[in-house]
């Protein structure tokens, strides 16, 4: 298994300190170094910086990726040519991962210009026409979604970048298994990755690919700090903002994370939850009603001394874990700490 490094929009990182934290990441042994992405800066752009970065400090540089950039975002196009860009400029050590976003929400897809269509329907058309873009393949698609006709990328020779599926529910999981070159998971138990596993390897199996062909990858977010209760409180309110979903939101509750996080078995504490935002808890009130039991499942919070043997645990069965800042405050202190406590031994 592969360690690597996630570091996102939250922490509020200026330019020279993404660099910064690139080459120290790569310094302590860190193989990888990843993204999400939302509408903020360009994570095309983060993750080539980056990879220039590390490269000061090891041969090649860091592997790097985005887990995951939301299709509604860009065209097929758009998508093979930034990663197509970037796979030929790091000599194939990135991975797009793309994932569903808001597709679920109606409201999200008119504001987008969608066509209307299953959310797995959307995500294999996205997943086919990138794919074989990226295989240097002229394209004529017609799908539920969108159409690609006589289109081709022309950066020669076809760059070939790996696009993983972001991925949570089985039938998601099953399309990865057939047709993505990877997975990626996000917020799973050790459990839960395991059933993945087996999902996709079935789902391999039956498009003609061998188990264990198409790598499993994985945040895990972590926050430490002396201060406990601050390190509880920062991965706290990170859980809850996926766990819960926005308020009102019936969809969320059927799809999305909520669903996710009730297969690993905390249906009722939710709901719990739930009743007490209706009733007008804070968002601070939440994160200190929410069960360590819940938030230890997915992720870690305490003293560095806790971190990777726990991280370590919810990574078995992966075949990279992303260790993901969580900082229980300001500063490049709170980032540093949780890199180093987790740095690969």
């Amino acid at each position: 298994m592969q360690l690597g490094l996630g570091l996102d929009f939250t922490l509020g990182l200026g330019f020279s300190e993404q660099e910064l934290l690139a080459r120290e990441a790569a310094e302590l042994g860190y193989a990888e170094i990843w993204t999400p992405e939302g509408t903020g800066l360009d994570s095309f752009q983060l993750c080539a910086m980056r990879w220039r970065a590390s490269s000061e400090v090891v041969a090649g540089g860091l592997a790097t990726g985005i887990a995951v950039s939301p299709v509604a975002y860009r065209t097929p196009m758009a998508f093979a040519m930034s990663a197509g860009t970037i796979g030929a400029r790091t000599g194939g050590r990135f991975v797009l991962g793309i994932g569903s976003g808001a597709l679920h929400r109606p409201e999200f897809r008119r504001s987008m210009g969608l066509r209307s269509g299953s959310t797995l329907a959307i995500m294999r058309d996205y997943l086919t026409t990138i794919r074989a873009l990226l295989a240097g393949e002229t394209v004529d698609y017609e799908g539920a979604a969108l159409s690609v006709h006589g289109q081709s990328l022309a950066i020669h020779p076809a760059p070939r970048t790996a696009v993983y599926l972001g991925a949570l529910g089985p039938q998601m999981l099953g399309l990865g298994g057939a047709l993505a070159d990877g997975i990626c998971l996000n917020w799973c138990s050790a459990e839960q990755v395991a059933q993945a596993r087996r999902i996709v390897d079935r789902a391999a199996g039956r498009a003609g690919r061998p188990p264990g062909s198409v790598p499993l990858v994985e945040y895990i977010r972590v926050s430490v700090d002396d201060d406990v209760e601050a390190a509880r409180r920062a991965l706290a309110r990170a859980t809850l903002g996926y766990a819960l979903g926005p308020r009102n939101a019936v969809r969320d509750r059927r799809f999305a994370y909520r669903p996710h996080f009730e297969r690993m078995g905390f249906r009722d504490e939710l709901a719990e939850l739930d009743a007490r935002r209706d009733a007008g808890a804070s968002d601070g009130e939440l994160a200190d009603a929410v069960s360590d039991a819940l938030l230890l499942a997915v992720g870690y919070f305490g003293a560095a001394e806790g971190a990777a043997d726990h991280v370590a645990a919810l990574a078995s069965g992966l075949d990279v874990a992303l260790v993901r800042v969580v900082a229980s405050r300001g500063g490049l202190g709170a980032v540093r700490a949780v890199m180093e406590a987790c740095a690969p031994r």
